[in-house]
């Protein structure tokens, strides 16, 4: 018995499966259509239909990819918010809430790579969604450095840095009191 065929009974009829396209054949290209179908357009039908799926993709990256640009702008008001409730006095928690917002921009910075690569397609433009996101952690690192400065915490006058100024020189007067020197 061959592979692929088998007896049924003994009238000896044998079954097999034709598997060969028979598109070209003159019997085949004669026939019409069902209505509503065209085997062509069947085949452009999905060349369009994946391309279409490809740019819905791409444009749902680009969407997605500038809502993760725009999310510091949301930590930015709840920090602020949070620093404001602080208060302008240095105790614990405004020091904590304060170091928080040095702390947040930093590490959202040095992760700028990692988070757009999700998002990463030859059709996506990624350059305006980092840059907002790193101009948006910058404003957010300002925000902190602001509170430092409220909070009496950043060396900005003279007086924060008198124990490394050198001891100042004595100077003689004369025996008169009066220096003219």
């Amino acid at each position: 018995m061959e592979k692929g065929k088998g007896v049924m009974g003994g009238a000896g009829r044998r079954w097999a499966v034709d598997f060969i396209d028979h598109s070209n054949s003159h019997s085949f290209r004669d026939s019409l259509d069902p209505p509503g179908f065209s085997c062509a357009s069947h085949d452009q039908d999905d060349s369009s239909l994946s391309r279409q799926k490809k740019d819905a993709e791409s444009t749902r990256k680009a969407q997605k990819a500038w809502e993760v640009a725009q999310a510091p702008f949301k930590n930015l008001l709840m920090m602020g918010f949070m620093m404001w409730m602080a208060g302008s006095t240095v105790h614990l928690f405004s020091i904590v809430i304060t170091f928080s917002a040095r702390w947040q921009p930093i590490s959202a910075l040095q992760g700028v790579r990692k988070g757009f690569e999700p998002y990463k397609d030859k059709k996506v433009e990624l350059l305006g969604p980092k840059l907002l996101y790193i101009a948006l952690n910058l404003g957010g690192l300002a925000l902190g450095v602001w509170k430092l400065n409220t909070l009496g915490l950043l060396p900005t006058h003279v007086s924060d840095w008198v124990s490394s100024l050198p001891p100042a020189q004595e100077v003689e007067y004369p025996v008169g009191g009066v220096y003219l020197g």
